[in-house]
């Protein structure tokens, strides 16, 4: 198939996993053509059936706000007709569904262009619901031709915000089992940390809902029984706050920032546990990829997160907040090292039998088939 990918194409979960979906159709023999604003940060390797097209978007005088939303449109349908694309596959509803609904509309005439959308979460939770973005968003997926969703709970939410009356595919986020593993390499952990000291490690967008300093706090009461140490993997609004609470800590010899990384396998399989306090998660793709490491998540009990998560087998969960509750658990864990290679283990058993690439990407390659089918396929201007 020829499937155009519009996404995000920044550190979110979003994006990560538009990419990785693309990669991953690229290497079955799928021609992927991204189309977004800016190449997808993990768009890395053999991109030999990738191609990436780009929306630019004028800054004319007479907008305070460029209409990225046409811009994309229109580029959905020039690359759409150019590339004789079978479908598009928009990640995040917001604004991509509609861009895509537009250029299935502007190309009406010619051919039929079938799109269908993800749905990833804070585009239901937290921006679909917007006063002023409630209505399109609604729309767009209503009249999105297919729709998926990344857990069971994103489906059961959306359903209850939007009223939506169109089926949802479920289809959970993925993880290349292959490519992330467990590293045991004790000079290569020395980079990060002391032989004796065990690494904690972060990986989010560092949103407010990710609630990142709570990973601070709880290394302030780890390194009180146990020598570790933090990475925090990501960048955004909260990391200014985050490195000075570890300053006002004295831990800031104790937590490395190392911003935006475009391979992350590396530094989860070297990590011994992986924090994820947030507020809300609608997957949590960062746990999924620390377990395919062999790397239990101390997690919070909310949203899509008890679907990947069994708390007391392959990780924890914990109320949201709980700093307390959560570095006792991983000090409990660190301080029982056949515990915690027990539960490594059970990580990496959850993400082989049931999230890794070859089990998920052959799901949506048949859900493309059917929705192709129910919409009529392609039409060409001669058919």
């Amino acid at each position: 198939m020829r499937i155009g990918i519009t996404c995000y194409p920044t550190y979110g979960g979003s994006g990560v996993v538009a990419t990785e979906l693309g990669m991953e159709l690229a290497a079955r023999g799928h021609e992927v053509h991204f189309i977004t604003y800016a190449s997808p940060i993990r768009l890395v390797g053999d991109t030999g059936r990738i191609r990436y097209h780009e929306v630019e978007v004028s800054s004319y005088p007479l907008f305070q706000y460029p209409p990225y939303c046409l811009a994309l449109a229109s580029r959905m349908a020039e690359v759409a007709e150019s590339a004789n694309l079978d479908l598009l596959h928009v990640h995040y509803a917001v604004p991509h569904s509609i861009s895509a609904l537009l250029a299935s509309q502007m190309l009406s005439e010619r051919r039929r262009l079938t799109f269908i959308t993800t749905l990833h979460g804070t585009d239901v939770t937290l921006v679909g619901t917007e006063p002023s973005y409630f209505p399109i968003t609604q729309f767009a997926i209503e009249q999105s031709p297919g729709l998926t969703s990344i857990s069971q709970h994103l489906k059961a939410r959306t359903i209850e915000v939007f009223g939506t009356r169109n089926p949802i595919e479920v289809i959970p986020n993925f993880v290349n089992c292959d490519l992330y593993q467990r590293i045991d390499d004790p000079e290569l952990r020395t980079r990060y940390a002391a032989p004796d000291e065990r690494i904690l490690v972060h990986l989010s967008n560092f949103r407010p809902v990710k609630r990142v300093l709570d990973c601070i706090r709880i290394l302030a009461s780890v390194v009180e029984e146990i020598p570790a140490r933090l990475l925090m993997i990501g960048d955004g609004p909260d990391r200014s706050a985050a490195e000075a609470l570890a300053h006002r800590l004295g831990l800031q010899d104790r937590v490395l920032f190392l911003g935006k990384q475009q391979q992350v396998s590396q530094l989860l399989g070297l990590s011994d546990l992986l924090l994820l306090p947030s507020e809300m998660e609608s997957f949590g793709l960062a746990a999924l990829e620390g377990m395919a490491c062999g790397v239990p998540a101390i997690a919070s009990h909310v949203g899509g997160l008890p679907e990947l998560v069994t708390d007391g087998i392959d990780g924890r969960l914990l109320p949201p907040g709980d700093v307390a509750g959560a570095a006792r658990v991983v000090i409990e864990l660190l301080a029982d090292p056949k515990a915690l290679t027990a539960m490594g283990a059970a990580a990496r058993r959850t993400a082989e039998t049931r999230f890794c690439s070859d089990r998920i990407v052959p799901r949506y390659e048949a859900y493309y088939r059917q929705v192709l089918a129910m919409n009529g396929g392609r039409r060409s201007a001669t058919a």
